[in-house]
């Protein structure tokens, strides 16, 4: 599992460094307000494209973007007029294209009939349909984003395959919330929140359908004239409680409805769903408790890259050989430059980490630096090198933010 978690980090890690050749594409705009670095997210349209989406009906576009204020990437979903701007995530992929995206998944649904047949429907394994278990554990998230939006007093309006992200094997979360209530508003109503209550009935109506939708494997099933096959379907391979919930999420009540209404059907799958999180936080954890040092040990190196062999600093051309400066040289050649006795370069990464470590520590522990024409030799302690590490350190800080700084002399 940490193995599959590491890669899918690092194959995120180069989607959001993805850049695209600006001559190459003159049609995405190289900036766009505090946007930057634009990459599109889904196939550009054409120049001469009319069509509009179904969602929104409106042209739309996607980019990848970097922040030029905090540095950050962002999507920017463009309905061609305004840009909104969302949370980046890597790799993500829509529900559409995960699940319902293969022409031939609608095959078993569409042309197979289980009315009045004799022989059994085949195990739902066969049937090239979802695991009832990956079913649920989208429900779960699902209306928890709802929970959140509706408790909130919003309506979320575009729970649609198409706008639902997974990112992993089943992390969800709900894309383009928002688009709907700037372009549908009205100036004119008193109170823009009052069809709110209407907005969240649908939400859940909407859920419903992709439920359905999954149970099914197919879009097909959502459809009024289908619905009564669909839930032949979902009756033959799934159990009761996800029929229920399907059929109550889809059937009009007389009174308001409410997204907890359906916690009682999820019931205990809720636990298997934290116990899975639990567990992968734990993974997490674990790898990240490995790897924690080495942003630390990245300072230091940045750090002392900053004062070797700075060819002058304060008018001194000699600075970088003088004092603190010049131990922190010998200790960078002792890190990284050694040789063995016959002359070829000696490396070795654990020689480098513990020193390292141990200069962060600032230990008692003392070294023997030797001078490059090795006429002298210089034993300190770390404790002694992380002084004047730190020293000469603020003292490049002060300079650079304006102060004055004198160079100082080791004793």
């Amino acid at each position: 599992i940490a193995s599959l978690i590491l890669q899918e980090l690092i194959n995120r890690h180069l989607i959001t460094m993805a850049q695209i050749d600006q001559s190459e594409n003159p049609g995405v705009p190289s900036e766009v307000d505090n946007y930057h670095s634009l990459f599109p997210l889904e196939p550009l349209p054409p120049p001469n494209r009319i069509q509009k989406t179904s969602n929104f009906n409106y042209i739309t576009s996607c980019y990848k973007a970097i922040n030029s204020k905090d540095d950050l990437p962002y999507c920017l979903r463009r309905i061609h007029a305004l840009v909104f701007s969302y949370d980046f995530h890597a790799g993500a992929e829509t529900m559409f294209s995960r699940h319902f995206s293969d022409a031939t998944a609608d095959s078993y649904f569409t042309k197979r009939k289980w009315a009045g047949q004799h022989e059994p429907p085949p195990p739902r394994q066969h049937a090239g349909l979802l695991p009832e278990s990956l079913i649920w554990a989208y429900i779960v998230q699902l209306s928890s984003a709802l929970r959140t939006i509706h408790t909130a007093g919003l309506a979320c309006r575009v729970m649609d395959p198409t706008k639902i992200l997974i990112t992993g094997k089943t992390r969800l979360r709900v894309n383009c919330v928002g688009i709907f209530d700037v372009l549908t508003f009205d100036s004119n109503q008193a109170n823009p929140l009052a069809l709110m209550p209407q907005y969240q009935q649908a939400d859940l109506i909407l859920l419903g359908k992709v439920v359905l939708a999954l149970a099914c494997n197919s879009l097909a099933g959502i459809q009024r004239e289908n619905l009564q096959k669909a839930m032949e379907l979902v009756s033959i391979n799934y159990s009761s409680d996800l029929k229920n919930l399907i059929l109550y999420l889809l059937t009009e009540q007389t009174r308001l409805r409410s997204v907890n209404d359906i916690m009682p059907m999820i019931g205990a799958r809720f636990y298997t769903q934290l116990d899975a999180s639990q567990m992968r936080n734990d993974v997490i954890e674990e790898d990240l408790a490995k790897e924690v040092q080495n942003g630390r040990l990245f300072r230091l190196l940045a750090k002392l890259g900053t004062i070797t062999e700075r060819p002058e600093f304060q008018k001194d051309p000699t600075w970088s050989e003088t004092g603190d400066r010049y131990l922190l040289k010998l200790f960078r050649d002792y890190l990284f430059h050694q040789v063995t006795e016959a002359g070829t370069p000696w490396i070795d990464l654990s020689h480098i980490v513990s020193c390292l470590n141990k200069l962060d520590a600032g230990v008692p522990e003392k070294i023997s630096l030797v001078s490059r024409d090795e006429k002298s030799v210089l034993v300190v302690t770390y404790s002694d090198l992380k002084r004047c590490f730190d020293s000469t350190f603020q003292e490049l800080l002060a300079a650079a933010s304006g102060h004055t700084a004198i160079p100082r002399q080791s004793n």
